[in-house]
C-alpha cells in the first residue's frame, strides 16, 4: 500500500494531523530547526560568497534518524513546517539532508505543503495542492541567520574587551535595549512642574455632575495657568463669589460620531492585547497561542486546531471565515450588528502574503462557551480574546453621543462638563480594545449628563482646587515595547517574543512590576554601542535592514550582495574600534567626587564583577580600592557619600566559635563571613546595621544546609554523592552524574559512583554568564558531518534560485572514554565550554 510521509515541526501538531489522514500517511515531528549554524568561528565566510557551514543539532538527530527511515520506505515526501520563512528554511534543512543521504534526488523534488490552520479540510486541501520549497524565503532566512551571527561573533568580543566579559549584542535586540535605556534616560532627566485644576461639584437635581474650570477672568483655562497653591485659592474664591451658589447653562452642544471596530488580530497585536487585558508575557502568549493553533481535543469532535497561525501579520480574513463570522453575528446579535458588506482592512505590512491570515477562529461557530470546559483556563481566555476580536471585526460601528454644556460663574469664569453614551453599540456589544495609558475623553465615556437647556441654573455644592504634578513618560511595558518595536520596523511577527526573552536572558533589563527597568550592565552596553557603533543601533538602520530582508523573500534582491554591502563598513568599524576605544572610553565611568582620605578620585563604573566603585585610577602607583554596589543601587545615580560608605565593608562584628565574623558586600551581593563560611544576606538584613547574633544565625543556617547536601563522601576520592534542588546527584566538581531511581544513594560504592560518572557524567555548570555548547557526539563509525550552503545565484528571469554544490567537512569529535570493571566501553561526551555570548550569536 502507498505510504506518504508528511513531517511537521512539533509533536501535538503531528499528533493532531495523523487522526485526519489515516493509515497511508507517516506523520512525523522534526521537533523545530534540524541544523544551525556550527557554533564556532568561520560558520559563515564572507571570503566564499558567504558560505555557512551547518551540523545537525544534537537533540533533533533521533528525530532525524527518524525522518530518514521513514523517507526510504515513502512514496513521497510531504513537507508541512510552519508557513513562514522559519518553517520554509526547516523544510529545505530536511530536504538537503534527505538528498545527501541519496534518499531524495533534488531538494526540489519533495513537496512543500502550506496550510494556516489545522482542520481536516484545511490539512487536506493543502495536501492537494503541494508546490516546491520557495527558495526567496529561505535565502531571507539565511540571511537573517547570517547577519545575526556575524554581528554577534564580531561586535561581542569587542564587548567583552571594553566594557564586561560575557557581553553581547545582537543586531535586532541592541536597537530594543536602545530604547529602553533612552526612555529610562527621559525619565531621569524629566522635570516635575506643578500645576492646578479647579473643578465645579454640580448639584443638579436629577443627576449631580462635575464639570472642569475652562475660562477663568476672561481667558481660556489651560493646563500651566494656575502654577502654586496661593493662586489657585485665590482664583477659587474669585469663582466662588462670582457665581453666587449657582452656574448658569450658556450652551448645550450634541454631536454624535462613529467608532470603527479594531482588525483582527495580528501577532504584535495579539501580544499587546494579552499582555494589557490578561496580564501575559509575549512568551507565555505565543505557548498558549501555539497549544491553540496546535490542536485541542474536544469531544466528540476530537482533537482539532482552534485558531489559525498565530505568527503574521496580515489583518485578512478568508471569505470562507468572514461567511461564518457573519452568520454567528446574525445568529446572536440580529442581522442589524451584520455590515453590508465584510469590513476591509489595510495591512501594514509589505510581506503580510506570508502567511496568508490574521489571527482567528478555525470556526466561529465554536463559541468561547461551547468550549470552555476543554481548555485549560490560560487557553479559554486567549481563546476567548481571539475569538471576540474576530466577530467584532465584522460587525457594524458603534454610534456615540457627547453632549458638552458649557456653564458660567458670572460673566468672567465658565466650566465645561462633556458626557459619552453609547447610542448604538454595535461591536462594542462584543469587544472593546485595552489602552496603555488613559486620556482626559476615556473619564467622559460612559458618563451620563442630566438633561439641561441653555438658561438653566443648576446649583453650586462647592468648588475646589487640586494640585498635580506632570508625569514622566511611562517605561515601556511588553505591550507597549512591541508597539513601538512594529512601529519603527524592528523585527517581526517571528521575533518579538525572542527579543524580550534575549534582553531578559542577557540581564541587561529587569522587570519592575509590568515595566522594564534597564540593569547598570544594559546601560553601560547600550551607551557603548551607541557611542562607538551609532549606526548599528539605529533605529532607521535596523528597520532598512528588515525592508530589505524582506525584499529578498519577495525574490525581489539577491541575499549575497545585501550581505556584502552589510558586511564591508561593519567589519572595518569592528577592527577600528578594536584597536582605537580605550577600556576607560567604554562608557560605563561616572566620576562622582573626590575621596576625603586619600584624595584620590572616586568613580562608578561596570568591572569585570558588575557594576562597582573605585578610589582611584589605573595609572596610581598604588593599586585602586573597589567595591560592589548593593542590590538596588546604580553606577548612574549613586551619590559619593553612598559610595564611602560601601568602602567601609568588610565590617568586623565580633567573634562565634573562636573565629572573626565580618559582613561585607561582594558581586552577589551583601554577605556574612565566618572562617571560610559565607552566607549571603537575606532581603530585609542591611549590611550596614546587621548584628553579630543576625550574622551567627545566617551562617549556622548554611553549614547546617551544607551538612546535610552531602549523602556520602569516598576517602581518596573528590567523588561525592550530594543532595541537589532535583534530588541526589553524584559530582566530582567538575562533573555532574545521574543516579538511577532503583537505586538507593546512601549505599553506593565508590565503584559504582565512578561506573554512574562514567555513563552519566556531564559538565558541571561554573562560573559567572557560562554555559555549554552543543555537544559533538560519536556513534560507533558514524560522523557527523557539518554542511556549508552556498550563495544563491538569480537568473535573469529570477525564476527559481539555484543553489550551488554544497561542500561535506567532516567534524572533528572530541571524546573521552572511561571504563569500569568488566563493564562495556562507553563514551563520554566532552563539551566544549565557552562564553555564553558564543553559541548561538544573536
Amino acid at each position: 500500500m502507498p505510504k506518504h510521509l508528511l513531517v511537521v515541526e512539533s509533536p501535538a501538531k503531528a499528533k493532531t494531523i495523523n487522526k485526519y489522514l489515516g493509515k497511508d500517511y507517516i506523520v512525523l515531528a522534526s521537533y523545530g530547526h534540524v541544523r544551525d549554524l556550527v557554533p564556532k568561528e568561520g560558520a559563515v565566510d564572507p571570503a566564499d560568497h558567504f558560505r555557512m557551514r551547518y551540523e545537525l543539532i544534537e537533540k533533533n538527530e533521533k528525530h532525524v534518524e527518524a525522518i530518514a527511515k521513514a523517507a526510504k520506505g515513502a512514496d513521497d515526501i510531504l513537507l508541512a513546517t510552519d508557513p513562514d520563512r522559519e518553517g520554509e528554511a526547516i523544510s529545505w534543512h530536511i530536504a538537503k539532508i534527505l538528498e545527501e543521504r541519496g534518499l531524495l534526488k533534488a531538494v526540489d523534488q519533495a513537496h512543500r505543503v502550506v496550510f494556516t490552520e489545522i482542520t481536516p479540510r484545511a490539512i487536506k486541501e493543502a495536501i492537494a495542492r503541494p508546490r516546491k520549497i520557495e527558495m526567496d524565503l529561505v535565502d531571507a532566512q539565511q540571511a537573517r541567520r547570517a547577519l545575526d551571527y556575524l554581528v554577534g561573533f564580531n561586535l561581542s568580543p569587542v564587548l567583552w574587551r571594553k566594557v564586561q566579559r560575557g557581553l553581547s549584542a545582537g543586531r535586532v535586540q541592541s536597537p530594543a535595549l536602545r530604547m529602553i535605556v533612552e526612555r529610562e534616560e527621559e525619565i531621569e532627566a524629566f522635570k516635575a512642574r506643578e500645576y492646578w485644576t479647579i473643578e465645579a461639584e454640580c448639584a443638579h437635581p436629577s443627576q449631580a455632575f462635575t464639570a472642569r474650570l475652562a475660562k477663568l477672568d476672561g481667558k481660556k483655562f489651560e493646563q500651566f495657568t494656575i502654577t502654586d497653591g496661593d493662586s489657585a485659592e485665590q482664583a477659587r474664591a474669585r469663582i466662588a463669589e462670582a457665581a453666587q451658589g449657582r452656574l448658569h447653562v450658556t450652551d448645550v452642544a450634541s454631536k454624535e460620531r462613529k467608532r470603527r471596530p479594531s482588525p483582527p488580530f495580528t501577532t504584535s497585536t495579539l501580544q499587546q492585547e494579552a499582555a494589557r487585558k490578561l496580564g501575559f508575557t509575549t512568551r507565555k502568549t505565543m505557548q498558549v497561542a501555539q497549544k491553540l493553533y496546535e490542536g485541542v481535543a474536544i469531544g466528540e469532535e476530537g482533537t482539532v486546531g482552534l485558531i489559525s497561525y498565530m505568527r503574521t501579520d496580515s489583518v485578512n480574513l478568508s471569505q470562507d471565515a468572514l461567511g461564518e463570522i457573519r452568520d454567528v453575528i446574525a445568529r446572536d446579535f440580529g442581522t442589524a450588528s451584520v455590515p453590508d458588506k465584510p469590513n476591509a482592512y489595510t495591512t501594514k505590512s509589505k510581506n503580510a502574503q506570508e502567511a496568508h491570515e490574521a489571527v482567528r477562529p478555525t470556526s466561529a461557530l465554536r463559541t468561547p462557551a461551547q468550549i470552555a470546559r476543554f481548555l485549560s483556563d490560560d487557553e479559554r481566555k486567549l481563546y476567548d480574546l481571539v475569538w471576540k476580536r474576530a466577530v467584532a471585526s465584522q460587525m457594524i460601528p458603534a454610534t456615540l453621543n457627547t453632549v458638552t454644556v458649557e456653564l458660567a460663574a458670572g460673566s468672567q469664569h465658565a466650566f465645561r462638563a462633556s458626557g459619552t453614551t453609547v447610542v448604538v453599540s454595535g461591536f462594542l456589544a462584543v469587544y472593546e480594545e485595552g489602552k496603555d495609558q488613559k486620556t482626559a475623553d476615556d473619564d467622559d465615556e460612559g458618563r451620563k449628563l442630566p438633561l439641561m437647556k441653555t438658561g438653566d441654573k443648576v446649583p453650586l455644592d462647592r468648588i475646589h482646587a487640586d494640585q498635580h504634578f506632570t508625569q514622566p513618560p511611562p517605561r515601556f511595558t511588553e505591550a507597549s515595547l512591541v508597539k513601538t518595536l512594529e512601529e519603527y520596523g524592528i523585527g517581526r511577527p517571528s521575533t518579538y517574543s525572542s527579543i524580550i526573552q534575549t534582553l531578559q536572558f542577557r540581564k541587561y533589563v529587569e522587570m519592575e512590576g509590568r515595566a522594564f527597568h534597564p540593569t547598570d550592565v544594559g546601560r553601560a552596553v547600550s551607551k557603548f554601542l551607541s557611542a562607538h557603533f551609532t549606526r548599528y543601533v539605529d533605529y532607521d538602520f535596523t528597520a532598512k535592514m528588515e525592508d530589505e530582508l524582506d525584499a529578498v523573500s519577495r525574490g525581489e534582491e539577491n541575499w549575497v550582495p545585501l550581505m556584502e554591502k552589510f558586511w564591508g563598513p561593519f567589519k572595518e568599524l569592528v577592527t577600528e574600534k578594536t584597536e582605537s576605544v580605550d577600556r576607560t572610553d567604554a562608557g560605563s565611568a561616572r566620576e562622582l567626587g573626590i575621596d576625603p582620605a586619600s584624595g584620590k578620585p572616586i568613580s562608578a563604573r561596570i568591572g569585570r564583577f558588575g557594576p562597582m566603585v573605585q578610589i582611584g585610577t589605573v595609572e596610581d602607583e598604588e593599586k585602586p580600592k573597589f567595591a560592589s554596589l548593593q542590590p538596588g543601587q546604580s553606577i548612574y545615580s549613586i551619590s559619593l557619600e553612598q559610595a564611602l560608605k560601601l568602602f567601609d565593608m568588610p565590617r568586623t562584628l565580633g567573634e562565634s566559635n573562636g573565629e572573626t565574623v565580618t559582613v561585607g558586600i561582594g558581586r552577589f551581593g551583601p554577605f556574612a563571613k565566618r572562617g571560610s563560611v559565607y552566607a549571603s544576606l537575606k532581603k530585609e538584613d542591611d549590611p550596614f546595621a546587621i548584628d553579630l547574633a543576625r550574622a551567627v544565625f545566617l551562617i549556622d543556617e548554611k553549614e547546617e544546609i551544607a551538612r546535610n547536601r552531602i549523602i556520602k563522601a569516598f576517602e581518596g576520592s573528590d567523588i561525592q554523592v550530594l543532595n541537589g534542588r532535583f534530588g541526589p546527584y553524584i559530582s566530582d566538581g567538575a562533573m555532574n552524574g545521574k543516579i538511577p531511581k532503583d537505586r538507593e544513594p546512601a549505599s553506593l560504592t565508590l565503584e559504582e559512583v565512578t561506573q554512574l560518572m562514567a555513563e552519566t557524567g556531564k559538565p558541571a555548570r561554573k562560573g559567572w554568564g557560562r554555559k555549554t555548547a552543543a555537544k559533538t557526539t560519536t556513534k560507533k563509525v558514524a560522523t557527523k558531518k557539518a554542511t556549508t550552503k552556498a550563495p544563491a545565484k538569480k537568473a535573469a528571469t529570477k525564476s527559481t534560485a539555484k543553489k550551488a554544490a554544497t561542500k561535506k567537512t567532516a567534524a572533528k569529535k572530541v571524546t573521552k572514554k572511561a571504563s569500569a570493571k568488566k563493564a562495556a566501553t562507553k563514551k563520554v561526551v566532552v563539551k566544549k565550554t565557552v562564553a555564553s555570548s558564543d553559541a548561538p550569536p544573536f
